[in-house]
């Protein structure tokens, strides 16, 4: 083979292996965005779930508490 054919051959190795890593690392992003996703969701819930028990217990909103260095 020629070098010409040598530093082509070289080129397309090194384009599958970028090709492959691009793959993962967007199925990475994807996976990560779902796990985001379940984690907001989550939060909401929280949040919500809190405020319904604040309302149910008759309490007073966390925003009226004093200060803990009181």
């Amino acid at each position: 083979m020629s070098n010409t054919e040598d530093r082509f051959i070289d080129i397309e190795i090194k384009l599958a292996h970028q090709e492959h890593l691009v793959e993962a690392l967007n199925q990475r992003i994807y996976e990560q965005q779902q796990q985001i996703d379940k984690l907001e969701q989550l939060c909401n819930l929280l949040v919500q779930h809190v405020r319904d028990q604040a309302r149910n217990a008759g309490a007073a909103p966390l925003a009226h508490e004093p200060p803990p260095h009181y």
